[in-house]
């Protein structure tokens, strides 16, 4: 069940980079007509939710427990 181990501690590591690294998103508004083109880009930056944050890390924590418990057992 290392894999198990592994898949916990990237849970974590993915919990914690969500709390610090925000998720760029751009969104484009214009008109088309023909070839021409007119319009606007804007571009901002959200982050995850607190609350998703912390279910990855305490999910990875208990998964790694686990993961941990039947190696050591086997």
């Amino acid at each position: 069940m290392k894999m198990l181990l592994w898949a916990g501690l990237l849970m974590v590591v993915l919990g914690i980079a969500s709390l610090v690294v925000p998720i760029p998103q751009t969104e484009r508004h214009g008109i088309q007509a023909g070839d021409l083109h007119i319009g606007v880009q804007t571009s901002h930056s959200e982050r995850v939710p607190p609350v998703v944050s912390a279910v990855l890390i305490v999910g990875g924590i208990a998964l790694s427990i686990a993961g941990g418990r039947t190696l050591s057992k086997a």
